[in-house]
């Protein structure tokens, strides 16, 4: 089908988002710098008047919903993120997904979401990170605060919750407050967007890397966030994480 390219013009600019390379945050998990990693040629396909998909990301125009796959990873242990690429960092992550970062991040710009960097660490010029965060504008730090749900079938019965319901503190045995998340937008390096390099997509534990993070308390300890014991299904279990516009309540 031919799109109507004033939705469409958004998708110019994504080349300037990524041109800035940036210093490498996380060295291990980059590739080497002679290691291949595929390209990615995005294809945005029209489903409906609102609707438009690109690989296994679905968008929607007039809700600014972003939805994708998953899958339930795990249920005991520590956790850094929420979700990781299938190839990526899954033995740290409540769900891992086959879609391709770059689309997501593509369906991001799609929808005019800003890219707020505040909780990105500033880099030194030897490599090694600052106790210094990134700067961004009022309006793009209220433009990147997102809700992240899950859907899910339970027993016959569609279930759509907060992913932070299935997440717990295991220091006060809380569930994870419902703040929001942060859409920072990864970062490229040497060429290679990060998130699809290193497969890092929404994290828990603060990662320049990845294309959201968390911004409530203890997002800078990777010791204290498990699955939620009783609330997270059986791994395996087939999601839809649904990603809008955070609202408060």
């Amino acid at each position: 089908m031919i799109l109507r390219f004033a939705f469409l013009l958004p998708v110019l600019g994504l080349a300037s988002a990524f041109a800035q390379d940036r210093s490498p945050v996380e060295p291990a998990s980059l590739p080497a710098p002679d290691q291949a990693v595929a390209p990615v040629k995005p294809s945005v396909e029209q489903l409906d008047e609102n609707r438009y998909r690109i690989g296994k990301v679905i968008l929607d125009k007039r809700s600014r919903e972003i939805r994708f796959p998953a899958k339930v990873n795990m249920t005991e242990g520590l956790l850094e993120f929420v979700v990781v690429h299938e190839n990526g960092k899954i033995h740290e992550s409540l769900l891992a997904t086959d879609i391709s970062p770059t689309h997501l991040n593509l369906a991001f710009k799609l929808l005019r979401y800003p890219a707020s960097r505040e909780l990105y660490s500033k880099v030194n010029e030897d490599g090694t990170l600052s106790s210094e965060f990134e700067e961004a504008s009022p309006e793009e730090k209220a433009g990147a605060r997102i809700r992240i749900e899950v859907e899910y079938t339970d027993g016959g019965a569609s279930r759509k919750l907060p992913v932070n319901a299935w997440i717990n503190h295991a220091a006060t045995e809380r569930t994870m407050p419902a703040v929001p998340w942060i859409y920072g937008g990864s970062f490229v390096y040497n060429g290679k967007f990060v998130a699809e390099s290193s497969g890092d997509v929404a994290a828990i534990f603060l990662s320049n890397a990845a294309i959201i993070n968390f911004s409530g308390e203890d997002n800078e300890n990777d010791e204290v966030w498990l699955p939620h014991p009783t609330r997270v299904p059986a791994e395996g279990t087939k999601v839809t994480l649904v990603i809008a516009p955070f609202e408060e309540k």
